[in-house]
């Protein structure tokens, strides 16, 4: 389709013409081509280009038309649709200023001069006038003068447009205005034109039938350029019916030229009408009328040697309507049901498909190309050049030309057949009609391959590999039919494979791969093809597929491996020869296509095996080869190289060689023969295990088959062979071995004489480094290549790895972590040999074991840490071997397994107190919406800080040291007293026992939020007795848990209520009792207070009454309490309300209480004080 003028290929535009002010001329050509519909803009700078626009003399007279010519030049003029598309505007645009039409007289003269002009030059060609007036506000703009002006243009009101290029808010509507008068005036340009066309075809007055076919075409054209899409597809088809009756009736041209012609412009007519159905969405039509337009020509071949030009047109067809169809958008919708087409033949799906035109353009192609080399092989080579490179396409579609220079004149002269027939082929000589081939085939298979449509995309890779074969690209060829030949292995499609194959092979032959050469020859004659082909077909290189052709690509493939010199028995396979120090070697796998050629199945005669013990082998070969092959030797190879042996020939002793079987086992068999499809069994004994065995089979010298063993009870059948009618036969005579026999076999292995002890005291605790000694002792076995494996597994299932974000507490990104492995003491861990293995992972661990005499033993410990509570199962398991046999290692395994739990040792908790007997009016906590919010301080008050650790274990522990640590990236906002203190003594904590130490925190800033920091817990566990030993102490270092306090919110108290009183009292004396009320608020504060009476007091004062505390100050309330009865006594309870904030306040109980001693008590002097507050341990 690129090959079509753009002209063509594009729907046309609306063309208009602009003269004068050229420096709006881009503002208005933008906007022009940005309108909808567009608008192509021809700027004029001034009325000098005028003339541009002018018809011939001749043709001066529009109003009447000149009588049709009687002799025609041609159907279509080729430059007649780019002439309307970018010369001849539709519509003419005069711009003048305002100053010029409304100023002084002598410059509207000169407008009025400037549009006769105008009107003189556009009259013979019908072109539509609009007048723009530049207006830039400052001139008068006068009705009379606009009057004159319309009438000296002859136009319309609406087709005089006003334009202010200054006026921002105005210019994009004064621009439409004027884009839609242009349109309008084109519009009825188009139709006028078309319908003066039409009246020539109506009248039917036309001598010439070519005339008919152009005056429809251009009647169509300008329907296009109105958009007037049904009429201008009427016309068209039109066009091409009148245009398919001139064949074989004109004889204006020679006949070649007349039918190249007539293909030329029936092309042009197809690709417009095609356009339009499918631009309507009439996808089916589309694709009917095409079938249709290929039948109409598809006989019209023309001269014998002019064939190859129809091939080439064919070609062209099939290519531009399935680009047509890829890029229409309406085939990506479900097709309808096909009801147009023939009765005797309906559309069929393939009709839908691009792929489908785009392989057959590539088919044509081919034709082409055969016909061209047929035509440029029979006729002489023209020496000619100077008359073949003159020839230029005409003015008319589809027809050529010779230049002739005649001076300064050039003229162009009419070609007979013979010399267009030289041009056209030395023009096909020009192009390599290959790489076209190739590039459609490409287009057509990623089509097919898009709409998973593999079968036909492998067709169409299939002949895009021949093309490359006959190109002489080998590499390509040979990746595409490699591609191939897979999708028809597994389809089955054996005469295709068979083509495939030949061309793979003949690819390694120029290649000189004897590798792929030897394979695909092998495939080739194992494929299951009894019966000769009867029909003719291309076949390739590998020729028609039957027996006699395998039965010679056998002979020709074994004389090639066999031989030691190929150059004196086949000529085409000299530059094919086998390096006699690296013979050929085939693999043959389950998946390999050799599968075809060779199959070796194994099966042991015993499921196990005991060490040592002697059991039987059965091995069994098939072919698939035409003809039957003798082997010289079969090498049967294990995993374990000593159990490996040979099975020589009879026939051919002289091929087994010396230094292949010195050290191994060797059997004679009296025949080794591969008949076509019958199995050779061979069954022998052998005195060791193995868990899988390779059949190696030796042809000659330098020819080698590995076949990888299969076993009998799970041997899948070849699905193309089930396709033959060959008698199958069972591998094994043993009807047992047939259905279970398998080509593995357990070894057992001996009865281990190695304990493996694993020990653990206690459980383990979260943030200590737990060991677990682990003892190897031998107890009747020498320990050779030892290794130990360690494993943690969760009990539970649920894995060792937590994400980060949902454990904030651990310390890494496992519960449980191996840390490391520690050997024997005293033994360095970088002093160990090259041998030794040590390897460390969060949950796996493995280390070699030295070498154990019996009765030895060696230990390590393990070191896991836990950073959550979680039970885990240690499995530790030993490999050794109990002989030094490196070449027949038989490894015995130990495995065993312990239960740890993982337990918390430490449970942290805190809580805030005031100072005895002093409580300020936090009024948070008299709020009810503030009940689930946390708790608050009050501000610049010392509060005490009581932290708690408890032991939740079964063990005793030791504590070292509390603290509370500052956080490193947050600015500290408290101070705290005793938070960095040690014990003198680490306190010994027993199982289910609290420790606590109390903390005083205060923060004199005025912040909101009070960051605590964090508490830091350092302990151990206790051993008792082993507490004493220095080594012990040690083992066992110190373990610091931390755990951080929740942020505080803190807010100034408006009110402090204290309560003092002496700390004891005497029966019977009177003692004074003081309420202090503190105002820490600028504001007055009203106080409403109530004392109950208590029984055990007498007491003096008002039981209730409203105060008034001043600002920044405080109130002192006192009473006389008498003590009426001894002990511990509750005092008269007091209670008060802040009127101001609605806060009630109530002392706790414990502040509120007094002991009551029955008479004077006497106490003792202390002999030392000590200030410093000590940590105490709470029963």
């Amino acid at each position: 389709m690129e090959e079509y003028p753009e002209e063509l290929r594009t729907p046309p535009v609306t063309l208009a013409a602009i003269v004068g002010c050229p420096e709006l001329h881009p503002l208005i050509s933008t906007h022009f081509l940005s309108a909808q519909p567009p608008i192509n803009t021809l700027a004029l700078p001034d009325l000098s280009k005028i003339y541009l626009f002018e018809r011939k003399p001749k043709d001066s007279n529009a109003e009447v038309p000149p009588p049709p010519p009687t002799v025609v030049g041609g159907i279509l003029k080729k430059d007649w649709l780019l002439k309307h598309r970018t010369k001849v505007p539709a519509v003419l645009g005069a711009v003048f200023r305002a100053e010029h039409v409304f100023g002084d007289p002598a410059q509207w003269l000169n407008v009025c001069s400037d549009l006769d002009s105008i009107k003189a030059v556009i009259r013979g060609r019908n072109i539509k006038l609009a007048v723009v007036i530049i207006h830039t506000g400052a001139d008068e703009i006068t009705e009379d003068r606009m009057i004159a002006l319309r009438k000296r243009a002859d136009v319309d009101a609406k087709y005089v447009i006003m334009l202010n290029p200054n006026d921002n808010s105005d210019l994009n509507q004064s621009l439409d205005r004027m884009a839609n008068a242009f349109y309008g005036l084109a519009t009825t340009y188009y139709r006028e034109e078309g319908r003066r066309v039409k009246q020539r075809i109506e009248k039917k007055n036309v001598n010439s039938v070519e005339l008919i076919v152009r005056y429809c075409f251009k009647v169509a054209v300008y329907a296009e350029f109105r958009s007037d899409w049904p009429e201008a597809l009427k016309f068209y088809e039109e066009g091409y019916h009148t245009l398919r009756e001139i064949v074989g009736v004109t004889t204006r041209l020679p006949a070649t030229q007349r039918l190249v012609e007539i293909k030329y412009v029936s092309e042009q007519l197809n690709f417009k009408i095609c356009t339009l159905l499918l631009h309507s969405g009439k996808v089916t039509e589309s694709v009917a009328w095409f079938r249709q337009h290929k039948n109409a020509y598809k006989r019209l071949v023309g001269t014998p040697e002019a064939i190859f030009l129809h091939w080439d047109w064919m070609s062209r067809q099939y290519l531009v309507f399935g680009e047509l169809l890829e890029t229409s958008s309406k085939t990506a919708q479900i097709f309808p049901p096909i009801t147009l087409g023939s009765a005797s033949k309906p559309l069929s799906e393939w009709e839908f498909h691009p792929a489908y035109y785009y392989q057959l353009a590539a088919h044509y192609l081919g034709q082409k190309r055969s016909s061209l080399e047929l035509v440029i092989s029979t006729t002489e080579t023209s020496s000619d050049t100077d008359s073949v490179d003159s020839v230029v396409p005409s003015t008319y579609v589809g027809q050529f030309a010779r230049i002739l220079e005649l001076g300064d004149n050039v003229d162009m002269m009419a070609l007979t057949d013979e010399e267009y027939m030289r041009y056209a082929v030395s023009e096909g000589r020009r192009f390599r009609d290959s790489l076209e081939i190739i590039a459609l085939l490409r287009k057509a298979y990623e089509s097919f391959n898009s709409s998973n449509i593999q079968r036909m995309a492998a067709l169409c890779w299939f002949q895009m590999g021949k093309e490359y074969f006959s190109e002489g690209d080998s590499s390509n060829a040979k990746q595409i039919f490699d591609s191939i030949a897979s999708l028809y292995r597994k389809e089955g499609w054996l005469t295709l494979l068979w083509d495939v194959l030949g061309f793979l092979r003949e690819c390694s032959r120029k290649s000189s791969s004897v590798k792929d050469f030897v394979e695909y020859s092998l495939e080739m004659a194992a494929l299951p093809i009894s019966s000769d082909a009867n029909l003719q077909r291309d076949t390739g290189p590998a020729g028609p597929a039957s027996r006699i052709q395998r039965e010679s690509v056998h002979k020709e493939v074994f004389d090639l491996v066999m031989e030691d010199s190929v150059s004196e028995t086949n000529e085409q396979l000299t530059n094919l020869k086998i390096n006699g120090d690296k013979p050929l070697q085939l693999q043959v796998d389950l998946v390999s296509p050799l599968r075809l050629a060779m199959i070796a199945l194994v099966a042991f005669h015993e499921q196990t095996m005991k060490p040592g013990s002697s059991t039987s082998i059965s091995v069994s070969l098939l072919s698939h080869l035409p003809c039957s092959v003798e082997i010289d030797q079969l090498e049967i190879q294990f995993n374990q190289p000593s159990c490996n042996f040979f099975v020589s020939n009879a026939q051919k002793p002289q091929s087994v060689g010396v230094t292949d079987t010195q050290q191994h086992r060797v059997e004679t068999s009296t025949s080794l023969v591969l008949e076509p499809n019958k199995w050779l069994r061979l069954t022998y004994d052998i005195t060791s295990g193995m868990l899988e065995c390779i059949t190696i089979t030796k042809f000659g010298p330098h020819f080698r088959i590995c076949c990888r063993a299969e076993s009998p009870a799970s041997l899948d059948s070849l699905p193309i062979w089930t396709l033959d009618d060959c008698m199958q036969t069972v591998p094994i005579k043993d009807s047992v071995l047939v259905l279970s026999g398998q080509k593995i076999i357990q070894v057992e292995e001996p009865e281990p004489q190695v304990d493996v002890r694993l020990g653990a005291f206690g459980p383990a605790l979260v943030g200590e480094v737990f060991l677990v000694p682990v003892t190897v002792i031998s107890k009747g076995h020498d320990v050779y290549s030892g290794e130990l494996k360690i494993n943690l597994v969760d009990v539970r299932g649920g894995g060792l790895f937590s994400p980060r974000e949902n454990e904030p507490h651990a310390l890494d990104s496992h519960h449980v972590q191996l840390l490391g492995i520690s050997g024997p003491e005293g033994e360095d861990d970088s002093h160990l040999d090259s041998d030794k293995i040590k390897q460390v992972q969060q949950s796996f661990g493995l280390i070699s074991v030295p070498f154990l005499k019996n009765g030895d033993s060696w230990s390590c410990k393990l070191e896991i840490k836990w950073h959550r509570p979680k039970p885990i199962m240690l499995y530790v398991s030993l490999g050794y071997t109990p002989t030094n046999n490196e070449s027949n290692p038989q490894m015995v395994h130990v495995h065993k397994n312990l239960q740890i739990e993982g337990q918390n040792a430490i449970e942290l908790n805190h809580q805030f107190l005031m100072p005895f007997r002093r409580d300020p009016l936090i009024l948070s906590k008299n709020k009810q919406a503030s009940e689930s919010m946390s708790q608050s301080l009050p501000l610049n008050q010392k509060t005490l800080l009581i932290v708690s650790a408890k032991n939740c274990t079964e063990l005793p522990i030791r504590l070292k040291s509390i603290s509370v640590e500052a956080d490193n990236d947050v600015e500290r906002t408290c101070s705290n007293q005793h938070g960095n203190e040690e014990l003198s003594n680490p306190a010994l904590v027993a199982p289910g026992r609290e420790f606590k130490k109390v903390f005083s925190v205060s923060s004199d800033k005025n912040i909101s939020k009070l960051v605590l920091g964090t508490v830091c817990l350092t302990w151990r566990r206790d051993l008792g007795v082993e507490e004493q030993s220095a080594s012990t102490m040690a083992t066992l270092p110190w373990v610091v848990t931390k755990q951080k306090l929740p942020d505080m919110n803190v807010e100034l108290p408006p009110l402090i209520v204290n309560l003092e009183c002496p700390p004891y009292a005497i029966l019977g004396d009177p003692f004074t009792y003081y309420i202090r009320i503190l105002n820490q608020t600028p504001l007055l504060q009203e106080i409403k207070y109530t004392l109950a009476d208590a029984q055990s007091f007498v007491l003096s004062g008002y039981h209730n009454d409203t105060v008034y505390v001043l600002p920044k100050s405080e109130l002192i309330l006192s009473y006389k309490l008498v003590p009426l009865a001894s002990g511990l006594q509750q005092l008269p309870r007091f209670s008060m309300t802040s009127v101001r904030y609605s806060a009630a306040y109530q002392p706790s109980s414990s502040s509120n209480s007094v002991f009551v001693f029955p008479s004077k008590p006497h106490f003792k002097n202390a002999a030392s004080t000590n200030f410093r507050l000590e940590s105490v341990a709470n029963e």
